[in-house]
């Protein structure tokens, strides 16, 4: 797996702070999100890698383990259980690797040589030693993460899912929290590959898919649409109904709006994830349609309007 520096991806720097982290994520997201950039798969691609920058740098521990670890921090817990467990049997890691030695504490460590340390570690190399009179006492390894995508429509992230999925042979059964995003990845303990030598389940991330199958534009919980009104609307105001996620909304339009005026309806866009009862915010650009095939009482009407002007 070639190295991807989540820090570059984020353009920040590895001293950025927590609140650095999420307002970098936040900029991107805006930049990068699939539904304002429908036909840009480079976009889509950059949006799925500032997800997964910022699920490991905006988790103190996991973002701990990535700057010590790099690309393998994900198996950071196995490598310093087996080498507390070769440091109490009275060896280093020198049998591994053609006789290497390994240092931990983020100081020492050679990319390519560790990645060549967990490969012989997980991919069949010697996972036990000696110790004392010669018995043998066997590492234990956590099992291998899987990874999984489950794909909903926007309309399914209004309210809590409730859903069966399959993974191979085995059932889950899980509850999917309103809000949701595209790209976002949640983790379900202990429902990946069978660990080694006794060790512990690995995990099962899944990746949503979320299809917008709706008129509106998404950013995090806020939706974004366009609405017609008529000229005299415009010019005179008056009350139009407009669509929402949850239904149908009468809306008054002062007189004298301009094109493109933006209106904010609070509270009729989407759920905030795990954030019961708030709600995000839904925008509304306001586009005037001019009349037309006017006839001939019409036309002199605006003329007589446009004199007056």
């Amino acid at each position: 797996m070639d190295f991807i520096d989540y820090y570059k991806t984020l353009e920040i720097d590895k001293s950025a702070s927590q609140a650095d982290i999420k307002k970098a994520y936040r900029k991107l997201a805006r930049k990068l999100h699939p539904d304002l950039n429908p036909n840009d798969k480079t976009a889509q691609h950059k949006f799925q890698q500032i997800n997964e920058a910022n699920e490991v740098l905006s988790d103190p521990e996991k973002r701990k383990k990535y700057d010590q670890y790099g690309k393998d921090w994900q198996h950071a817990d196995a490598f310093e259980q087996s080498r507390q467990q070769q440091q109490q049997a009275g060896g280093g890691f020198g049998g591994f690797g053609g006789g290497r030695s390994y240092t931990s504490g983020g100081q020492g460590f050679d990319d390519s040589q560790f990645s060549d340390f967990f490969e012989s570690m997980f991919g069949g190399g010697g996972g036990g030693f000696r110790q004392g009179g010669g018995q043998r006492r066997t590492t234990q390894f956590k099992g291998q993460d899987m990874n999984a995508t489950l794909r909903l429509n926007l309309t399914d992230t209004l309210k809590n899912q409730k859903q069966t999925i399959s993974i191979g042979e085995k059932k889950i059964r899980l509850t999917i929290p309103a809000g949701v995003e595209d790209g976002q990845t949640i983790r379900i303990k202990g429902y990946g590959g069978e660990g080694m030598n006794g060790g512990p389940k690995g995990d099962l991330f899944i990746t949503f898919e979320i299809l917008n199958d709706t008129s509106f534009k998404r950013l995090e919980s806020d939706l974004y649409t366009q609405q017609e009104i008529s000229l005299y609307t415009a010019l005179l105001g008056g009350e139009i109904t407009v669509d929402t996620l949850d239904g149908k909304v009468k809306l008054k339009v002062k007189p004298e709006t301009q094109n493109d005026t933006k209106v904010k309806l609070k509270g009729k866009g989407l759920p905030k994830y795990k954030k019961d009862g708030q709600y995000g915010d839904l925008y509304i650009t306001y586009k005037i349609t001019m009349p037309t095939k006017l006839s001939k009482e019409e036309k002199e009407l605006f003329t007589q309007l446009s004199k007056l002007r």
